[in-house]
């Protein structure tokens, strides 16, 4: 449906082993997921061609966001955008407000890419997209933009999404599981220890999500779930 989000969830991990790294990992994990006819999105670390080939191979889309691992990349496409403010690209602008807050996005596409150096290296590339996110606190005003590579055809609105339900998923899932379950103060390091109590975190995020009966955040419900064990079985059942 147009404008709904997709809830945030762990589908699955893999671990690298010690001469290796997220990058080397990423495409392996891809292939164990069904993903046709999805709309994969990763950060810059993802902006890799290996990962877009593969993405490409499991019949589905993907919109990667460019930083500074790819510098010719990055700049060309900054450079674009920059020297063609004046055009008229199809946009989609969406402002959000909350405790003092005002946070103003507005996202550019456009299918003129033959000029892109490199282009042909890219398995799939169809569009490249730029997102401008202005946030107004207290008075204060800063902007950042930021940039993307897409097999998606050049529809701005479809775009935008796929990149707002990325950053939803940074801060539904990711930032949950810092806050709620203090991920990144754990201290378990030993054997398998830490790949097993990741998979235990992202279970109980997911099913503590899917329980709709409680009304809180996931650190009210932790803890009912932990005091009422009538609770902790609706959970374990939700």
């Amino acid at each position: 449906m147009p404008g709904s989000r997709i809830a945030a969830s762990w589908l699955g991990q893999l671990t690298t082993d010690d001469k290796s790294n997220e990058i080397t990992a990423l495409p392996e994990l891809i292939k164990t997921l069904c993903l046709e006819g999805a709309v994969v999105t990763i950060d810059a670390m993802g902006c890799q061609k290996k990962i877009a080939q593969t993405i490409i191979d499991q019949k589905a889309d993907y919109v990667l966001q460019v930083k500074d691992n790819q510098p010719n990349l990055h700049k060309d496409i900054a450079l674009f955008f920059t020297e063609s403010a004046n055009r008229a690209f199809e946009s989609v602008e969406t402002i959000d407000g909350e405790h003092g807050r005002i946070e103003t996005r507005r996202y550019f596409s456009t299918s003129d890419i033959n000029w892109l150096q490199g282009k042909h290296e890219w398995t799939g590339l169809k569009t490249i997209a730029m997102a401008v996110r202005q946030r107004e606190i207290n008075g204060v005003v800063s902007t950042e933009p930021s940039y993307f590579i897409s097999s998606l055809e050049n529809h701005t609105p479809t775009i935008a999404k796929a990149i707002r339900d990325h950053w939803g998923i940074e801060n539904g899932l990711h930032w949950c599981l810092d806050v709620s379950f203090r991920e990144d103060l754990c201290r378990v390091r030993k054997d398998n220890a830490p790949e097993n109590f990741g998979i235990l975190r992202h279970m109980a995020v997911n099913l503590l999500k899917r329980e709709k009966s409680l009304k809180g955040g996931l650190q009210t419900k932790r803890l009912k779930a932990a005091w009422d064990h009538k609770y902790l079985l609706k959970v374990l059942q939700a």
